[in-house]
């Protein structure tokens, strides 16, 4: 399968004009933009929490929180860098298209249903979390809405955090609001509002249209100025009110 960059649908200065928006003229911040996607070495804390020095403090916190009253949290993932998402992100793609026979265009609608586009991912940040409760004996995946809800492994694990997170400053991202668009619903997803709320305001003010061009992955000569556009409006800015 061969590898190819974005088809080029505009002028650079025209792209820059199509979402003005979304993402204005970029504005320098403490966050570089290797680091906004996930390309950047940042300094990571705890063996096998994998997280930015604050919000794994505070994740420490949450976990002796919610230990004494019953409940083991266990991390699925938390950092992610853009190379790790590039092959979640490829081997959805190939998966798909090859194996279920799916065109690209609808292997690329069902794979951001809940994986993001390998640089625009919250997990690059180090502030965001997929987590379970580590005590039930569970089979198969793990991260399925249904655990999470009445009758599932999970379900006193979603009240307890509904009740407590957000004093630890994790909030829920992708909520099942009924008009929410984008991803779809993620129970498990928590992102720690104090550094992420501040990166994705940095993260607003890059191309990211522009910079996308210039990777190359499975699928990407199908994006188009449009497509990236409605993605970045759904799937990166309509989440949790809380964290914008």
């Amino acid at each position: 399968m061969k590898r190819r960059t974005f088809v080029k649908t505009a002028s650079v200065s025209s792209l820059a004009c199509a979402i003005p928006p979304v993402f204005p003229h970029f504005i320098p911040t403490e966050y570089s933009t290797e680091e906004l996607m996930g390309k950047a070495v940042i300094d990571l804390f705890g063996e096998g929490i994998n997280l930015r020095k604050e919000a794994y403090e505070s994740f420490v916190e949450m976990k002796k929180a919610a230990y004494a009253d019953g409940f083991d949290i266990k991390m699925v993932s938390s950092f992610r860098d853009f190379y790790h998402q590039a092959s979640i992100w490829e081997r959805k793609y190939i998966s798909y298209t090859e194996d279920e026979g799916m065109e690209p265009l609808q292997a690329i609608d069902k794979i951001i249903e809940y994986s993001t586009i390998p640089g625009t991912s919250r997990h690059h940040w180090g502030t965001d979390i997929d987590i379970i409760d580590g005590y039930p004996k569970v089979s198969g995946d793990v991260l399925l809405t249904e655990k999470f809800e009445k009758g599932g492994p999970f379900e006193d694990f979603k009240l307890w955090l509904d009740e407590n997170s957000e004093k630890f400053g994790y909030h829920l991202v992708y909520t099942n609001e009924p008009k929410r668009r984008g991803f779809k619903y993620e129970p498990w997803h928590y992102s720690y509002a104090p550094l992420s709320i501040p990166m994705l305001t940095a993260y607003r003010r890059i191309n990211v249209l522009r910079l996308l061009q210039k990777e190359e992955f499975y699928g990407s000569e199908h994006f188009t100025t449009g497509f990236v556009r409605t993605y970045i409006q759904d799937n990166i800015l309509d989440i949790n009110p809380a964290l914008l």
